[in-house]
């Protein structure tokens, strides 16, 4: 039978000229068996099951359930005056307050130290426009981060109702450290601001709420949790401007203070320049670090330190028993080793083994 033009003739084919469906997968005679997987050990087992739990806590506790029976809540109108914001910050012993557009009736993001530390360095690079500092008010304060090129933190909030776990997942992109909650008035309809929450009120009430925590034993050094290269550090002989250089330009809330053999002798923090600049006076901005840590006050919580052995178990206990905000990592010496930051464990505890579930939709 002749074969049609165009047409394969098949009669013409024995066996051997047909593909079997394996070779497509792989070269014959190279099959391999599949690789057999590690058995998971009891530490790395314990691991994951404590940090399930924390994420189950999270998605079932609403951000609402985080705030204490009673608090106070401090609210700036964005037409206050920089100066008075800060004599009223210092009054209460805070650090941030939520801002309201009065003209609008509206959230307007949240007053921190690091809108502080953003008009000192405007200034700075601006001398001549210090004679103006006492008549500048809070909307403006948008402005001065456009002046000095950094890069502004997201204007966030959310409703206190939802998912502590949503919240969290908030910070975490928005680089925000606290963040208010705001409802809306049933009989206005217009927002208002609840409180405010912050990553430290979050890992404590993990601390105190799931006993899972004790699982979480591996070893920092076993972990990829905080930062450990190109840190920023400075010397008691430092002048407060340079530190607060590296503050603003870096996007972080301390700096180590080491002696000449390394060794962490103390930490300069963000909130330090709030005891500095109080009463509207520059003044103490002239003064060398080891200077300015003469003046906070007595109530100073302290430095917080640990090794690269410690354990998360251990690190959730100390922000269960005390008001700490970062711990510094170091070595038998005291030397500096890495800076671990309340951001770092909020990332680890939601983002851990997630892969890509760990995405936003």
């Amino acid at each position: 039978m002749a074969s049609l033009p165009g047409k394969l003739n098949l009669s013409h084919m024995n066996k051997e000229g047909f593909v079997q469906p394996s070779s497509y997968l792989r070269p014959r005679g190279q099959s391999q068996p599949m690789p057999h997987a590690e058995p998971e050990s009891a530490i790395e087992r314990d691991q994951r099951i404590g940090l399930q739990r924390i994420r189950d806590f999270l998605k079932v506790r609403t951000s609402y359930d985080v705030l204490p029976l009673s608090f106070r809540l401090i609210i700036f109108d964005t037409a206050l005056l920089v100066k008075r914001s800060l004599a009223i910050l210092i009054q209460n012993g805070i650090v941030s307050a939520p801002l309201w557009d009065s003209k609008t009736s509206s959230f307007a993001g949240l007053l921190t130290t690091s809108d502080y530390l953003n008009l000192i360095q405007y200034y700075w690079q601006n001398p001549e426009q210090v004679q103006k500092i006492d008549q500048f008010r809070l909307n403006s304060l948008r402005d001065i981060e456009k002046a000095i090129g950094v890069q502004p933190l997201e204007t966030v909030s959310i409703h206190p109702q939802r998912p502590l776990y949503e919240a969290c997942r908030r910070m975490l992109e928005s680089r925000a450290r606290r963040m208010p909650l705001v409802d809306v008035d049933d009989e206005t309809k217009r927002a208002m601001v609840v409180s405010v929450v912050t990553q430290y009120r979050i890992l404590k009430f993990v601390a105190v709420n799931v006993s899972e925590t004790q699982l979480l034993r591996k070893p920092l050094k076993h972990l990829k949790l905080g930062t450990y290269k190109n840190l920023e550090t400075a010397r008691m002989e430092s002048s407060v401007f340079e530190v607060i250089h590296q503050l603003v330009n870096n996007s972080i809330s301390s700096v180590p203070i080491l002696n000449s053999d390394g060794v962490v002798t103390n930490v300069f923090e963000s909130v330090d320049v709030i005891t500095l600049i109080k009463g509207g006076v520059y003044d103490d901005l002239n003064l060398n670090v080891g200077e300015a840590l003469q003046k906070r006050s007595e109530d100073f919580p302290g430095i917080y330190t640990c090794s690269i052995d410690d354990r998360l178990d251990t690190i959730f206990d100390t922000i269960r028993k005390s008001r700490v905000h970062r711990l510094v990592v170091v070595d038998e010496e005291n030397r500096l080793i890495g800076m671990l930051t309340l951001s770092d464990i909020l990332e680890y505890i939601l983002l851990e083994g997630e892969g890509d579930d760990a995405k936003p939709d």
